[in-house]
């Protein structure tokens, strides 16, 4: 099965088509679709969904996919990697709470076919912003790659509103508002690992420690130390598969204790080491 890769932080690209121009493919990146005008089928993980003007779709990476043209369909895509997240904090320090969540968002998105956009108001703005991100990207006007990115931006964080409308939505239907609180808690300090101590998120949310555990576990499936671990390593995953970074910096930036930890609890849960696993990658996308 073919498997893309993308080259640069982002991309958009548009296209007007009769016939899918590609079979079922993966890729190492993240895609939003959006459908300018046309209908068919979404073909996702072997799932299928009719489309209209109007919805967009998040491809998520190890995703594969195609479409099933019916009618004449334009379609327009916004390409980019979990470095492009990044870098928006990397601009702009304030924005490191917000790239957090969003990182986690994108990659805890949903696999199933859809349209992304659930919030109503949200599908009125997505509209005028790909149109906007079109005229752009045709007319290429005095500072356009700026706006360009600025739009893209917007779109990313339309789509994680949804996102975490939809996750949020989830986790309620089938926790208590305390596991919610447990989860955003968790979230917003992965990269913090003192603040992840059992003690520190029990005294945090005003619960017994000895019970955070058991309660976490009653209501989630897993305790909260399997809930981190989990969360940390797919995050491991996400820099060997889409950055050049150093194993001692993905060490420094999760807090984990040295290399030799990340090595044992990586090829624990993941069957190679961290190094081995990124070679893994690099010879799949050659």
């Amino acid at each position: 099965m073919q498997k893309e890769s993308l080259y640069q932080p982002f991309e958009i690209y548009y296209t007007k088509v009769d016939v899918c121009p590609k079979s079922a493919h993966k890729h190492n990146f993240f895609e939003l679709v959006y459908i300018a005008s046309g209908t068919g089928v979404q073909c996702i993980n072997e799932n299928n969904f009719n489309y209209q003007p109007g919805h967009l779709f998040l491809i998520t990476p190890e995703d594969w996919h195609s479409f099933q043209i019916d009618t004449t369909t334009e379609l327009v895509f916004i390409r980019f990697n979990d470095i492009y997240v990044k870098s928006q904090q990397q601009n702009d320090p304030r924005h490191k709470e917000w790239t957090q969540k969003l990182e986690y968002m994108l990659n805890n998105a949903s696999h199933q076919p859809g349209c992304i956009l659930r919030n109503p108001p949200d599908k009125i703005l997505a509209k005028a912003m790909m149109e906007s991100l079109l005229g752009e990207w045709t007319q290429k006007q005095l500072y356009h790659q700026e706006i360009i990115s600025q739009i893209v931006n917007t779109v990313i964080t339309i789509v994680a509103r949804n996102i975490g409308m939809t996750m949020s939505n989830k986790v309620v239907d089938n926790t208590t508002n305390t596991v919610v609180k447990i989860l955003n808690y968790i979230q917003e300090n992965i990269y913090d690992g003192e603040k992840l101590k059992a003690d520190i998120i029990a005294g945090q949310l005003g619960i017994a420690d000895g019970y955070l555990s058991r309660y976490f576990k009653k209501h989630t499936g897993e305790s909260v130390q399997q809930y981190i671990i989990n969360y940390k390593l797919k995050l491991v995953e996400t820099r060997l598969q889409h950055s050049d970074m150093r194993i001692n910096e993905i060490v420094s930036e999760l807090g984990f204790t040295d290399e030799s930890h990340l090595n044992r609890l990586f090829k624990k849960y993941k069957g190679l080491t961290p190094t081995a696993y990124r070679k893994q990658q690099q010879s799949i996308t050659v």
